[in-house]
């Protein structure tokens, strides 16, 4: 096929389209490069993956992948040239927008997807399932497993994909049949996502946050990140929730091109007004999926039946619980499903409680936003924050915290950014600085901690930032602050 002809081959391939005379270059050999290649060269294509990766996993999985057809290119400079026979390139999703494969595809007009987009293309014609997407800068990932704990309960065959769990590919690929999926979206993945069509979406909250990420994008960076996010409402057929408290979220729903007839649908954790969940006297009701809906709301479930009454968690329970009632679900499954949910770990969790001290690990809050929602659920904190800023600031968030923090004890390579945020916005308040950026200088940070805490202090883990300068992701930091706070209570016979 001539360049042109590949265009329209593509526009309009799916699961039963002829892939064997398609070239396509793979970015990264990663859970979502492996996953991308493995399915295309499922369906006969002629896959090239690159990366500059040449670790022991990266060679493992290039041996599976060149033993099912694949070339494979590994080590400095593989990712510099794109192939001389190329007609689709699948994106990694942690890759800046501006590395030189994509901006080489660019030039060449040939067309950039990502993982998502590709799942979505292969689930056609014949083998549709109704996705309900949810994006956003902060609790995605709670609000996504807590819309598959919903969906459960109401006796359907799901599971949460996207951003979260197995790499959306493999479910796709499953030949078990699922009624739905709950599907975790990232502004990376939106990013390099064309034509999907969700039943359904959900906009959570937008912040700043990846801006390293969007730094060369236009018209800002933070205009970029927003128009990647809104794209989860492109060609929506049912609903459109939006954060009432979040205009922007609100904004995005007008502005977007959805199938005729599909709703606007708002969450608060005010008083709902017409088409909208809300809270009434500490109670989730519905005010948007009933015949009445003009004059009166349907209690769901009183807040105190929550696993956790944080706001933001109760704003992330309205945002599932609006999804699952456009699906269809009653009020007694998503009362149900909300009852049963468990939270993930690394999440505002609970480690330790002794002398009326609180640890809490949120390590999952990776920027100030997420950081922020921690911050709110307790009266007086000893934060532990720092790590990799990712291009924000945080100026705006120690100055709305500032009453509720007693001193802050900081790390990481960006721990400066905080510094100075501290030094201009709140300098009476106590902080104590790391330089190492050794896994065991948690030891050191909580037992510094300790020293600042009080009975009825809370020590918060919320690092408002990422974790890979001493951590291999927000997990491994959580697990290394809770095995420092063990330590930390034997050493002391707490």
């Amino acid at each position: 096929m001539g360049g042109g002809a590949v265009i329209d081959w593509l526009n309009q391939a799916n699961r039963l389209s002829d892939w064997s005379q398609v070239h396509v270059t793979v970015a990264g050999i990663g859970a979502t490069g492996y996953s991308a290649a493995d399915a295309l060269l499922q369906y006969g294509a002629q896959v090239t993956v690159l990366d500059e990766a040449d670790t022991e996993a990266a060679q493992d999985k290039a041996k599976v992948l060149e033993i099912l057809g694949a070339t494979v290119r590994l080590g400095s400079g593989a990712t510099a040239v794109l192939p001389q026979q190329c007609d689709l390139v699948m994106a990694s999703p942690g890759w800046n927008p501006q590395v030189p494969l994509y901006t080489h595809a660019t030039t060449r007009g040939i067309p950039i997807w990502g993982d998502v987009e590709l799942a979505f293309r292969l689930q056609m014609p014949d083998r549709v399932v109704p996705w309900l997407g949810i994006t956003g800068t902060n609790g995605k990932t709670t609000t996504v497993t807590m819309l598959e704990s919903i969906l459960k309960a109401a006796g359907l065959t799901v599971s949460a994909v996207g951003n979260v769990g197995r790499p959306i590919l493999e479910t796709v690929l499953d030949e078990l049949a699922y009624d739905c999926l709950a599907v975790e979206l990232s502004s990376f993945q939106l990013h390099w996502t064309h034509s999907m069509a969700l039943h359904s979406a959900a906009v959570l909250n937008v912040d700043p946050d990846h801006m390293e990420w969007y730094a060369e994008l236009k018209p800002s960076a933070f205009e970029a990140y927003c128009a990647d996010k809104a794209r989860i409402y492109h060609q929506a057929i049912f609903s459109c929730v939006y954060n009432v408290e979040d205009p922007r979220t609100e904004q995005m729903v007008v502005d977007a091109d959805v199938c005729e007839g599909a709703r606007a649908i708002g969450f608060t954790l005010g008083i709902p007004g017409m088409s909208m969940l809300g809270v009434v006297d500490d109670v989730l009701v519905d005010r948007a999926f009933i015949p009445q809906r003009r004059d009166s709301a349907l209690e769901i479930m009183p807040i105190s039946e929550l696993p956790n009454q944080a706001p933001p968690m109760v704003a992330n329970a309205l945002a599932a619980a609006s999804l699952a009632r456009s699906f269809g679900v009653s009020v007694n499954d998503v009362r149900e499903g909300l009852r049963n949910y468990e939270m993930g770990p690394h999440r505002v969790a609970i480690i330790a409680e002794h002398d009326g001290v609180t640890w809490v690990d949120d390590s999952k809050a990776t920027n100030p936003h997420a950081a922020s929602c921690g911050l709110t659920g307790f009266d007086s904190v000893v934060w532990i924050a720092g790590g990799l800023a990712k291009g924000a600031v945080f100026e705006e968030l120690v100055r709305a915290h500032a009453s509720r923090i007693k001193a802050a004890v900081l790390i990481g390579r960006d721990r400066g950014l905080l510094e100075q945020a501290f030094a201009s916005q709140a300098p009476h308040i106590p902080v104590v600085s790391f330089e190492s950026g050794e896994p065991s200088v948690m030891m050191e940070v909580v037992a510094q901690a300790a020293r600042f805490a009080d009975r009825g202090d809370t020590v918060l883990l919320a690092p408002a930032c990422a974790s890979q300068d001493i951590y291999t992701d927000y997990a491994d930091r959580g697990d290394w602050f809770a095995m420092a706070v063990r330590h930390y209570m034997h050493k002391e016979g707490k």
